[in-house]
């Protein structure tokens, strides 16, 4: 079981970017899920493998009813649409006010979503792009089907202070209560900092001490670069090789060290990778 939910709170923009960075060097099939109630970036960013735009019609919006009857995990492909780089999405509702159509159906999506590892016919992992999240978000109701959440933070003192904060209440929510680093529990709850590379040891090493000292129970896994450019060529919106930016690379570096970690735990069938950035 594999679900890795993307989240931020208040102030900490860049979950997309990261979701998507993430999703396109994994090192196995993934499935990238825009489960952000607010409503999804991607059909405004990014062009369908066959060259037009992606149909905001199929994704989360189109699953709605499917999962009404229930949801079988294989089910969730008949939603996905390929990105032009091969990535495989469920493109995200359009406007907030569609996020009705799903009122009870996140518990639903998060047990389907964290179920497609163990599908026999084609199974993958699947990040969930989850938008920034507060104590009402609906989309914190996958969170418990989830393997990891990781909480992006930029490294302003009130950002790194919110997502202290919001590590405390996650772990209250999901785990019952605070815990110190030697009582971690599922699912773990990690923070992405979206950080120059030039300055991101020392300051890792700072929050991990807030984190611990708050006794969220969460700790930083690691940093993604903070690179304006590289987050442009992700989206199309410039070109250039996205594979030798910081952003990407970093990405592989964050990615490996999940991997590395946790990988016997989220081990599946072999698949042919997808063809994701710098592949």
């Amino acid at each position: 079981m594999a679900l890795i939910a993307i989240a931020a709170d208040k102030g900490s923009p860049g979950v997309t970017t990261a979701a998507v960075a993430l999703a396109a060097v994994w090192p196995r099939r993934v499935l990238l899920a825009e489960a952000d109630p607010a409503g999804g970036d991607l059909v405004y960013r990014s062009a369908a493998a066959h060259g037009g735009p992606l149909n905001p019609n199929t994704g989360m919006l189109s699953i709605a009813a499917t999962a009404r009857r229930g949801l079988v995990p294989d089910q969730l492909w008949d939603h996905v649409q390929p990105l032009s780089g091969g990535l495989e999405v469920l493109v995200g509702l359009g406007i907030a006010e569609q996020a009705a159509g799903l009122a009870g159906l996140w518990p639903t999506l998060g047990h389907a979503f964290a179920s497609l590892a163990d599908s026999p016919n084609a199974p993958a992992d699947v990040i969930a792009d989850c938008g920034r999240v507060s104590g009402d978000t609906p989309a914190v109701e996958l969170f418990p089907h989830a393997a990891l959440v990781l909480l992006v933070s930029r490294t302003e003192p009130e950002a790194l202070a919110r997502v202290r904060d919001r590590a405390a209440a996650l772990a209250q929510k999901l785990h019952g209560g605070p815990r110190g680093a030697a009582a971690l529990a599922t699912p773990l709850i990690g923070v992405v900092l979206v950080a120059d590379p030039s300055s991101s040891g020392k300051l890792v090493n700072q929050v991990n001490d807030m984190l611990v000292h708050a006794q969220t129970g969460a700790r930083v896994v690691g940093t993604i670069a903070d690179d304006p450019t590289g987050a442009d060529q992700l989206a199309g919106r410039k070109r250039g090789r996205l594979d030798k930016s910081l952003l990407i690379r970093s990405a592989r570096k964050v990615t490996a060290d999940l991997h590395q970690q946790y990988g016997a735990a989220w081990a599946v069938p072999t698949q042919a990778p997808h063809a994701g950035a710098g592949r």
